[in-house]
């Protein structure tokens, strides 16, 4: 009667327990996530490499300026020379700008740009890849507790019924095959509450290792919002927004400026220098005529070079049609990208639909179950029913609650991996900027983009996600004021 007093109050709402003085929500957990995950803060660094390129490619087209400098001893001059001199300096400072190359230059400058397009969608990817983990694991917490509650009430349950029936054969009311059926489902119902509670244990870790603390009394989650009214809405969202089929398409984009990249090999080259010039003897340089020689020379000169490829053994033709397979790859690999996308909703979409129909059967199954058990109690105590009937009884209900509470974390984890896929679950989709400023890749390249001093530099890199090795190993327990809280809500 313990278990069946407690049936509405554990599933009154998709497994989530009584509020206690401090709980942790699901945008708690997100955003916890979105600050400190190691994988996310990887993604955003390499991101921020990825914008690099397109200062590396701008560079090339600048103009470049050195300066050199030489120290010369003269061991041993020339038989022939009449002026030797015995050492001498000099130093020289050349200037070059680019005019013209074959449009090298400008397609590497618009295929960089592309990337780092790709490199932002891949990062929305990433966000949404991390929040779909993190959505599973806190779902997975809420259900391995209440897993973990419904094996300790039927444990409690199946004890109390194993002393009653004992009870009953020492009057001889019973036999000892009753209390022989008693032990051994009491005895598989220990075991089942060992398996949950390993199961609750390694949901924890999970949740550790993606939020980076430990779960702390977790909350019903939000309604999911703009869940789509058919596959097919879904797939239109999901072709316009899906982060993974937006990269692809940038980096097909990318490839296509590669093969003018590599045919500008073929093309001149054009570029304006100048150069000066300085070199002093030092007071060593001799004279002919007696009179002092001049010890400095200064020089300067400035034109235009010409370059023209006649003839690099087939290179430049063999990079072009590298190029032009890799873009031809890239294009395949879009409608692939696409596919998968595609594939993917549709699923999604079908998961979160059947999870949302078991919910409805197996609420109607517990319902049932409940009164079955009951009425099998009741005609137990009359001598219509027998101690095995009870204990069918009493498993039938088990494993509608247990589907019950399954369907309901399946079905919101499905719910979320469709907005995923749609595009449609990353952090400003989510309300996290409420709570602080939104990470933008487009704040680090509009900080790099017109940097053109070489001597600039970022500070040494350091990790800055915070480790969990001070955090205590969970157990599989659950809070004791957990076995008299209400059930929690989806």
């Amino acid at each position: 009667m313990r278990l069946r007093t407690a049936i509405p109050a554990l599933l009154a709402g998709a497994c989530l327990l009584a509020t206690p003085l401090r709980a942790d929500t699901l945008k708690d957990a997100l955003t916890q996530a979105y600050q400190d995950n190691p994988t996310l803060e990887a993604a955003r660094a390499t991101q921020r490499a990825t914008d690099e390129n397109v200062v590396i490619q701008r560079a090339q087209s600048l103009p470049t300026v050195t300066a050199s400098g030489t120290y010369s001893e003269f061991l041993r001059q020339a038989s022939t020379s009449f002026i030797s001199p015995e050492r001498s300096i000099s130093s020289s400072i050349d200037l070059s700008l680019p005019v013209y190359q074959g449009g090298a230059v400008s397609n590497g400058i618009l295929a960089a740009e592309n990337r780092v397009e790709a490199g932002r969608a891949d990062l929305r990817g990433s966000e949404s890849a991390l929040f779909t983990q993190v959505v599973a694991a806190y779902m997975n917490v809420i259900l391995n507790e209440a897993l973990v509650q419904l094996s300790s009430n039927n444990v409690d349950v199946l004890a109390v019924n194993l002393q009653a029936t004992s009870d009953r054969f020492e009057i001889g009311d019973l036999t000892r095959t009753d209390v022989a059926q008693s032990e051994s489902r009491l005895a598989v119902a220990r075991g089942d509450l060992r398996a949950s509670q390993a199961n609750l244990l390694a949901a924890r870790e999970t949740y550790i290792q993606l939020v980076g603390q430990a779960p702390n009394d977790l909350q019903s989650p939000p309604p999911l919002p703009g869940l789509p009214d058919s596959p097919d809405a879904a797939v239109d969202v999901a072709l316009e927004n899906n982060p993974q089929l937006i990269a692809a398409r940038e980096r097909a984009q990318a490839a296509g400026y590669d093969i003018a990249v590599a045919g500008a090999g073929r093309m001149p080259t054009v570029s304006v220098f100048t150069t000066g010039g300085y070199q002093n003897y030092l007071g060593t340089l001799g004279s002919l005529t007696g009179t002092p020689a001049d010890q400095t020379t200064t020089s300067a000169t400035a034109g235009v070079r010409l370059s023209v490829p006649l003839f690099q053994g087939g290179r430049v033709a063999a990079r072009q049609r590298q190029a032009n397979a890799n873009a031809e790859a890239s294009l395949e690999q879009v409608i692939a990208t696409e596919r998968g996308v595609i594939a993917d909703v549709r699923a999604s979409y079908s998961s979160w639909r059947a999870a949302n129909a078991i919910i409805a059967s197996s609420e109607a199954a517990v319902s049932a179950a409940s009164l079955s058990l009951e009425g099998v109690r009741a005609e137990n105590t009359v001598g219509n029913r027998t101690i095995l009937d009870i204990l069918n009884a009493q498993q039938e209900l088990l494993r509608a609650e247990v589907q019950l509470v399954t369907a309901r974390r399946n079905a919101y984890v499905a719910g979320f991996s469709l907005l995923a896929a749609m595009g449609k679950a990353e952090a400003r989709d989510l309300g996290l900027g409420e709570d602080g400023v939104l990470y933008d890749p487009v704040d680090n390249y509009d900080r790099v983009h017109g940097i053109v001093w070489d001597w600039q530099r970022d500070p040494a890199p350091m990790a800055t996600s915070s480790r969990t090795v001070d955090i205590p190993a969970p157990d599989g327990e659950i809070a004791p004021a957990d076995s008299s809280a209400a059930g929690r809500g989806d």
